[in-house]
């Protein structure tokens, strides 16, 4: 292993891999009730496909591996993609990004394939309001996707918030909570300016990147949270993501606080991603993309694919743009995996 950097000296060490484009929820901030239209399944990579390139990715210095959607539980077999991951020299950590709808009935079989943990998007406790968020009635399955997961030893399972004005901002304190009460460890997101096409009231912008009126700052949230009582910093729990770090007095559990827009976090980005259909992602909020299906399939040597890996890395931009005005538009929130 040789280890990666970009050029501004980042340790590239995470690749977050997305296995479809397809999605079982219609959740407001991240795609049309209609849904989107879906690639044809000749354009998604195969399991062997992912593993090659994950494979390669491992042999430059990537030891961390995440699978996004899409859902990725609605990709068939998924637990036999994580065992052929497990066995590739130099990877220490696989994990999984979920909306927990489909945990229940995979959870013991995925950790018996090599995952280590899973995050679970949960936006609301409460079921009509899971509802009119997702589009889907699913509250029930999602929580006992949670406790499966738990039960099995994922964990630490991270419950992922992505916290809006005016429509789950009062759950705040009953997300919190959690934390005393059954050991939760709860992420508050904040929400993010994306894709133009995107609905209104969730991560887009129409365009531009004037923050949406259901956008509410970390500092706000935690805020909030200071009626619970004293925050003490916390040191991160196991992962490779942005959050900051809080713990209630005298609880098991942890807050966690995401600020891509109001404290960006670029600095410390650790990470490139793979789109479902073969497109390396330098940045999340940046539309520039390196095709590697092409070039896959096309019989490039180990050698070329290696050297496509490394120059997506070199292009990966110093930070997102939306403080000049610029933000992604050619992709829905749902078809990068976040």
């Amino acid at each position: 292993m040789t280890g990666l950097s970009d050029p501004f000296n980042r340790p590239i060490n995470y690749l977050r891999i997305s296995v479809t484009d397809r999605c079982n929820l219609r959740c407001v901030y991240c795609m049309p009730a209609e849904g989107i239209g879906l690639l044809p399944q000749g354009e998604i990579l195969s399991y062997e496909e992912i593993v090659t390139i994950a494979r390669l990715a491992a042999e430059l210095g990537i030891n961390k591996l995440r699978l996004t959607g899409g859902e990725p539980l609605v990709r068939a077999k998924l637990p036999e993609l994580v065992a052929m991951l497990a066995e590739i020299g130099g990877i220490d950590d696989i994990s999984l990004t979920t909306n927990g709808v489909l945990l229940k009935e995979c959870a013991s079989e995925l950790k018996q394939a090599g995952l280590k943990r899973v995050n679970v998007s949960l936006d609301s406790l409460n079921r009509d309001k899971f509802e009119r968020i997702t589009r889907y009635d699913k509250l029930g399955g999602v929580l006992k996707g949670i406790e499966a997961a738990k039960v099995c030893g994922l964990n630490p399972v991270k419950i992922n918030m992505v916290v809006m004005r005016g429509i789950n901002d009062d759950e705040i304190l009953d997300f919190a909570n959690l934390t005393i009460t059954e050991g939760w460890h709860v992420r508050f997101i904040e929400l993010m300016p994306f894709a133009a096409d995107n609905p209104p009231h969730g991560h887009s912008t129409g365009g531009s990147v004037e923050l949406s009126p259901q956008f509410m700052s970390a500092d706000e949230i935690k805020g909030r949270l200071i009626s619970l009582g004293e925050l003490e910093p916390s040191l991160p729990i196991t992962g490779n993501g942005p959050a900051k770090y809080f713990r209630l007095l005298q609880t098991s559990g942890s807050i966690g606080l995401i600020t891509p827009v109001s404290q960006h976090f670029c600095f410390n980005c650790n990470r490139l991603r793979l789109t479902a259909e073969g497109k390396l992602r330098p940045c999340l909020l940046s539309d520039q993309e390196i095709d590697l299906r092409q070039p896959l399939r096309s019989g490039a040597s180990p050698e070329k694919l290696k050297k496509i890996i490394t120059e997506a890395i070199q292009s990966k931009p110093k930070q997102h743009q939306l403080s000049q005005g610029r933000v992604s538009g050619k992709r829905l929130m749902s078809q990068v995996g976040g």
